[in-house]
């Protein structure tokens, strides 16, 4: 058993803890609070001056599919050969020694949503996974799938403009994206009216009916099998959007079509953000250190992140990259530089995050019962001069600062 005591506790759930006591045992948090009586022979870990909290989750980015110094033609995140590609999964790009993985860990970042870029109009399914590197990534992975990626606005527009017969247009990409929609909708009718023929097909066989004929199953298809499990809301539509009118759009068709979805980077998510909080969408907002690097960026604004978690929007931020992602706490200390309230910061980079994604059950926070992912930072998150002294992963040590 590890016990770390005398540190100002984050839980994130269940308020600060000055001085607080956070217990951990067999790769679990065995309790949190104050007072807590220190078993016997466990490790004791003084955290006085120092700042206990669980560890960084990213919402958003790209490690492991877009690595680190190997450029852009070796990378694994854009299948750019057809517009429609739910099949794809994350988990068969992602490489395990990308150099990311422990630039990530040493700056606190234990978790992370990470998945293919936004090049397709449907680009696949995404993966949520803890930071530490291993041999191999089913070591990695706590959620898999863990969301299926959408595009809208100009990456698939810019991708498949200039190829005859693709869509080159938002209408176009709204249009291709309700078509394989309903095709995955036929896809389950079919597979539903077999089931019905099947257990029809038995009772008649019980019945003593000889000439009974067994139904031929459907054809399977990868595609439209990976999209109905966005339309059963089994997996949530990640669908990346910038501009308002493009959010718009996403809402439209999910609400068309009654899947779950997060707005990806939200952009200009300030603009609408009563129509969020009213629908309840919750928004994956940044990167904030980023450059209006294209025209549908024209409108972002650091201020973007305060505005839409003061309007009631749950906000997660999102780096958007691969060894950057290292950055996160800066992002979020840039969103309270400019009016995000600071307990929603930090929310924004773990309990929100981990809620979105789908695993809030085990990392987020710091409960009794969740993963022991604890990060013991020199001072705040968002001071820059802060450095994460003790990062522990599943309750073993995954990085200890050097001095």
């Amino acid at each position: 058993m590890l016990a770390i005591v005398n540190g100002k506790v984050f839980t994130i759930t269940h308020g600060t803890l000055d001085p607080g006591t956070v217990l951990l045992a067999n790769g679990k948090i065995a309790a949190v609070g104050q007072d807590i009586p220190i078993p016997a022979g466990a490790e004791v870990i003084d955290a006085a001056g120092k700042v206990v909290m669980p560890g960084l989750i990213d919402a958003h980015c790209h490690v492991g599919l877009f690595p680190d110094g190997i450029g852009w033609n070796h990378s694994d995140g854009n299948e750019c050969t057809d517009p429609i590609t739910p099949q794809l999964r994350a988990i068969d790009a992602l490489h395990p020694e990308d150099m990311a993985w422990p630039e990530l860990v040493a700056a606190g970042v234990t978790c992370v949503f990470t998945g293919p870029g936004s090049g397709n109009i449907v680009c696949g399914q995404s993966i949520c996974v803890k930071t530490v590197p291993r041999p191999s990534v089913a070591q990695m992975v706590v959620l898999d799938p863990a969301g299926m990626k959408m595009a809208l606005g100009e990456n698939p527009r810019g991708v498949y403009g200039d190829q005859k017969k693709l869509p080159s247009t938002r209408m176009g990409n709204a249009a291709a994206l309700r078509t394989a929609l309903v095709e995955a909708r036929n896809y389950l009718d079919r597979w539903q009216r077999y089931a019905a023929e099947q257990a029809s097909y038995k009772q008649k066989k019980e019945a003593g009916d000889d000439k009974a004929e067994p139904p031929k199953p459907p054809e399977r298809d990868l595609k439209l099998e990976a999209l109905g499990r966005v339309l059963r809301r089994e997996l949530k539509a990640r669908i990346h959007a910038h501009r308002a009118d493009d959010i718009l759009t996403a809402i439209r068709i999910a609400e068309e079509f009654g899947f779950e979805l997060a707005i990806e980077h939200a952009t200009e998510g300030y603009k609408i953000a009563a129509i969020l909080a009213e629908k309840g969408i919750p928004a994956v907002v940044g990167p904030i250190l980023f450059s209006r690097t294209k025209y549908e960026l024209r409108g972002m604004t650091p201020r973007n992140p305060g505005v839409l978690a003061r309007a009631g929007v749950k906000v997660a931020i999102q780096t958007d990259e691969s060894s950057a992602t290292r950055y996160l706490a800066i992002n979020a200390a840039l969103a309270v530089r400019e009016g995000m309230p600071e307990e929603e910061a930090l929310r924004a980079i773990t309990i929100n995050a981990a809620e979105i994604i789908g695993v809030a059950d085990r990392v987020g926070s710091l409960e009794a019962g969740k993963d022991a992912d604890v990060v013991i930072f020199s001072g705040h998150p968002f001071d820059y001069r802060t450095v994460a002294e003790l990062v522990l992963v599943d309750g073993e040590v995954a990085y200890r600062r050097e001095g």
